[in-house]
């Protein structure tokens, strides 16, 4: 059953799908939704939990101490049913726990919730991972937020752009599609010395924009001229993606914090050893904030 929440001070409500644990709505004072609404024509997800795996492994497996497992691409949570640990008018917890499922595919015994609080018209989102077992445990973990855009009738995507919290000089890792990989040997898009960053859809004809050297921990999906959107926070994630499907003109983008990606064309298949993989020590507990406020 899904979770509603309300901000009773700015009339701000969300929605949440306990499978998946899955933001399916956010909604302004006046009724307008900023979360994709899953229309499987472009997109059937809307906000995935990205969990133990961000993006894909080599021919959908990896290793862990010398054994195979398979990993889906993102892994496991998108089709998971997280408990309603915790409820309250403006805030839920939805909890997975290890089984004999999540350890066909990964060996850690684990907690991981997300918690969900709207206050002041914020969204807040903490990703709690706790370490349950007798090892080190490694985990990679990512946000998949979809944002309508354009949000208003008449408007295009490309009236949108994202703007840094900080001015970015950086460039984009190219993703293979034909290999299925991240290639650090090609040359990506640049961010010379800029804060913006205008939308189109050809910027996505390589999938994903992805910047693993980024200084912001902030950016806004918003109109150029009414400025009108939304603003995530992400000081709990190292890297950050962008992504709308590749030539279909999809009516939204993804705004992706990430701590891992899919491999690299220069990684082997150990899971231990993949770029900004998350190592959490037997009886410890990590949390990755993020927020989303809407703008305008």
């Amino acid at each position: 059953m899904t979770v509603t929440l309300i901000d009773q001070a700015t009339l701000t409500m969300a929605a949440i799908d306990p499978v998946g644990a899955q933001l399916i709505s956010l909604k302004d004072p006046s009724g307008k939704e900023y979360i994709w609404q899953r229309d499987p024509a472009f997109w059937s997800d809307c906000s995935p939990l990205l969990f133990p795996s961000v993006g894909n492994c080599r021919d959908g497996r990896t290793l862990f101490d010398g054994v195979w497992y398979d990993m889906k691409k993102h892994g496991f949570c998108r089709e998971a049913e997280f408990e309603v640990a915790q409820r309250t008018d403006s805030s839920a917890v939805f909890r997975l726990t290890s089984n004999n499922d999540t350890r066909r595919s990964y060996p850690y015994d684990f907690s991981l919730s997300l918690a969900y609080r709207l206050t002041g018209g914020i969204l807040s989102m903490d990703y709690i991972v706790e370490n349950r077992g007798s090892s080190a445990m490694h985990y990679c973990l990512g946000s998949h937020p979809g944002f309508n855009c354009p949000l208003e009738d008449g408007e295009s995507f490309n009236d949108y752009m994202l703007e840094f919290e900080k001015e970015e000089h950086t460039r984009s890792v190219v993703y293979d599609l034909e290999n299925l990989e991240f290639d650090p040997k090609r040359q990506g898009l640049l961010l010379d010395h800029a804060r913006t960053l205008p939308l189109s859809y050809d910027l996505f004809l390589q999938d994903a924009v992805f910047f693993e050297q980024i200084a912001s921990r902030k950016v806004s999906l918003i109109h150029q001229r009414t400025r009108k959107g939304v603003e995530v926070s992400y000081p709990g994630f190292e890297t950050v993606a962008f992504w709308t499907p590749l030539g279909k003109n999809a009516p939204f983008l993804c705004i992706e914090p990430w701590n891992g990606s899919a491999v690299w064309a220069d990684e082997d298949d150990d899971f231990t050893h993949r770029r900004h993989v998350q190592v959490l020590e037997p009886g410890s507990v990590r949390c990755h904030h993020l927020e989303i406020r809407i703008l305008g």
